[in-house]
C-alpha cells in the first residue's frame, strides 16, 4: 500500500470530493495560492481556481457567517481556521447558528458544512496558539465532531464529513499533517462515530486520539517488553461517541485511563470516564484516570510546555501506577 503524509491524504479526500460535486467549495486564510499555513490545501487553487478555493479576509466570524448561508442555501463548504484558538472569534457563529438552524427550523434546513481546525501544542507557540478547545463543542449540540489520527483515517473521516448533511468539526493536530501512514488508493469512507482498536492487550485500556494516540501507542509498545499488554483506542470520533467499543474493552481489561493533550478539568477524558463508570462501573478494578494537560496557559517555554503536556514518560508511568 502506497504511503502518504496526513496533510497530503486530507487533501487528496477534499480533491476527490471536489470533482464529484460542484457544490464543494473551499475557504479560509491563505488557503488558494499559499496552500495554506501547513500545506494541506497544495495544488488547489491550481486545478480549482478562485471559484472554489477562496482565500478570506482575517476573520473567522465572517469566513464561517458566509460558510453558513452558503450551506443553508445549498453549497457545501469546508471552512479552515488556521489555529484552534481562533475558533473563540467564531463562537456566536458555531455555537448559536451552525449548531442551531436544523433545530430551529424543525429540520427543514440542512447545514452541510466542515470546519476543519489545527490542533496546536508541542510547537513552542505559546499561550494563545497552542490550545485544544474540542471540549467546548461535544459540549454543544448539534455538531459532530472528528478528531482523526493517521493519514488513513483523515481520509476517510474527511470523507465522511464532507458528505454529510450536517455541521461536522474535524480537529487534527498540526504536528501529524508530516506523519506519514498507508492509505489505499480509491474511494473509501470512515463512519463518523466509530472508535477504533489500534491495538489489542489484556492488562488495561488507554482510551486517546489525535497526537497523543501515538505516545501512547508507543508506551504500550515499550510496556509490552516488561510483560504489560496495553489496549489502546483511538477515538476517532467526539460526537458521537462509540461507547460499545469502549465498554466491550473495560469488561476485557477491568482498568481503563484517557490520555489528551487538552485541559484536565472539564475535558474529553471527563466525559468519557464518567461514561464508563455509568455503564460499566462494575467491571472496574480501579478508578477511571486521566492523563491530561496540567491546567494551566501552555507556556512558551520549552521545558515547562513538556512539563504541562503528558510526555511519554509520565504516560508509562500512569499506567505502571494503575497496575
Amino acid at each position: 500500500m502506497r504511503e502518504l503524509t496526513y496533510g497530503e491524504a486530507a487533501c487528496e479526500a477534499i480533491t476527490e470530493e471536489m470533482i464529484k460535486d460542484d457544490r464543494i467549495f473551499y475557504m479560509g486564510e491563505d488557503v488558494g495560492r499559499f496552500g495554506s499555513s501547513y500545506g494541506t490545501t497544495k495544488g488547489l487553487w491550481e486545478q480549482f481556481g478562485d471559484e472554489k478555493i477562496k482565500d478570506t479576509p482575517m476573520s473567522e466570524a465572517a469566513i464561517v457567517g458566509y460558510a453558513l448561508g452558503a450551506a443553508v442555501t445549498g453549497m457545501r463548504p469546508i471552512v479552515e481556521i488556521m489555529f484552534c484558538d481562533l475558533l473563540c472569534l467564531t463562537m456566536d457563529q458555531v455555537v448559536n447558528q451552525v449548531a442551531k438552524i436544523h433545530y430551529m427550523f424543525g429540520g427543514k434546513v440542512r447545514v452541510p458544512l466542515v470546519i476543519r481546525v489545527p490542533l496546536g501544542g508541542l510547537r513552542r507557540a505559546a499561550a494563545q496558539h497552542s490550545q485544544h478547545l474540542e471540549a467546548w463543542f461535544l459540549h454543544t449540540p448539534g455538531l459532530k465532531i472528528v478528531v482523526p489520527s493517521t493519514a488513513y483515517d483523515v481520509k476517510g473521516l474527511l470523507k465522511a464529513a464532507i458528505r454529510e448533511d450536517n455541521p461536522v468539526m474535524s480537529f487534527e493536530h498540526i504536528l501529524l499533517y508530516q506523519r506519514k501512514g498507508n492509505v489505499p488508493e480509491g474511494d473509501y469512507i470512515i463512519p463518523i462515530g466509530k472508535a477504533d482498536v489500534k491495538r489489542e492487550g489484556k492488562d488495561i485500556t488507554v482510551i486517546s486520539y489525535s497526537l497523543m494516540l501515538h505516545r501512547c501507542l508507543s508506551v504500550a509498545e515499550k510496556l509490552s517488553k516488561e510483560g504489560i499488554e496495553v489496549e489502546v483506542i483511538d477515538l476517532r470520533s467526539l460526537h458521537p461517541l462509540d461507547m460499545q467499543t469502549i465498554i466491550t474493552s473495560v469488561k476485557k481489561t477491568n482498568k481503563v485511563a484517557i490520555c489528551h493533550q487538552a485541559s484536565l478539568t472539564g475535558g474529553v477524558g471527563a466525559e468519557v470516564g464518567l461514561r464508563i463508570s455509568e455503564a460499566a462501573f462494575d467491571f472496574l478494578d480501579a478508578p477511571v484516570k486521566r492523563i491530561c494537560a496540567r491546567d494551566v496557559p501552555v507556556p512558551f517555554s520549552p521545558v515547562l510546555e513538556d512539563f504541562v503536556v503528558p510526555t511519554e514518560e509520565r504516560i508509562e508511568q500512569e499506567i505502571k501506577d494503575m497496575l
